[in-house]
């Protein structure tokens, strides 16, 4: 679970909520038509913009923003120490068997007990890894597009609530829930947009970033004891992709 998007997400609710009740009563920023143009009307003009399989696929990506488990790059880089380590003393097909968690790591050790060699071991993995990326692009994308949609669809609902307020003037009855139209709209689409919507989009690029990088460092790491380099050598490679305060081994 991660905790900084489900305690920013309920967060940022918590204090529309609170204010909207200490401003009077929540049920007066209800209204139905609002939610209609604004959250049913987005989810069918973003679904315009992409395929039906692309766009249904984007909630599977969505949900790596809150239930997403990365690897530690530093427990990686030891345990492929280890793998080099063996490969080295005792062949590559030493390495069968091995028990491995992270499943693009176990994949390219696999190809390498397998006997292909570095050029075939590369190209498998970085079309993997292009592939990942590029879910995680289109999900973002679809998310994106909801952000920028949301606040338009709550223009729109504004201008439908002020031309339902100026056609029936005759009527003050009909004026304040046209009214309620027309202000609750922005509002919901300023909340679609700015509190789930481009933040989720956010998210699955930070969690692209941090794929992409967990499956580079693997890749290099294959080659490397593919090629049958010393294992503190690989680990000096790999240390490169963490952030300089952690490149240090530690003690």
């Amino acid at each position: 679970m991660d905790l900084a998007t489900l305690i920013g997400l309920v967060g940022g609710m918590a204090m529309v909520i609170m204010a909207m009740v200490l401003g009077g009563s929540l049920s007066m920023f209800v209204d139905v038509p609002s939610v209609l143009i604004v959250f049913v009307g987005t989810i069918f003009v973003a679904m315009m913009k992409f395929t039906l399989g692309g766009f249904l696929s984007a909630g599977k990506v969505a949900g790596k923003a809150f239930m997403f488990k990365i690897d530690s790059p530093e427990e990686l880089i030891e345990q492929i120490v280890e793998l080099a380590d063996a490969a080295r003393k005792g062949g590559l097909l030493s390495l069968e068997g091995k028990e491995i968690k992270n499943q693009f790591l176990a994949k390219g050790i696999q190809l390498l007990v397998d006997g292909h060699d570095g050029d075939v071991v590369k190209s498998m993995l970085s079309k993997d890894k292009s592939l990942a990326v590029e879910r995680h692009k289109r999900g973002s994308a679809v998310f994106s597009a909801m952000g920028d949609i949301g606040p338009a669809m709550g223009m729109i609902g504004t201008l439908v609530g002020l031309v339902a307020m100026l056609s029936n003037m005759d009527d003050p009855k009909s004026i304040g829930p046209a009214m309620a139209v027309a202000l609750l709209t922005t509002l919901y689409g300023a909340m679609l947009a700015n509190m789930i919507a481009l933040p989720i989009a956010d998210k699955c690029k930070l969690r692209m970033g941090e794929e992409e990088l967990i499956k580079s460092m693997i890749i290099d790491a294959l080659l490397g004891i593919q090629a049958g380099q010393n294992p503190r050598v690989i680990e000096g490679v790999l240390r490169t992709y963490l952030p300089e305060g952690k490149r240090a081994k530690a003690e």
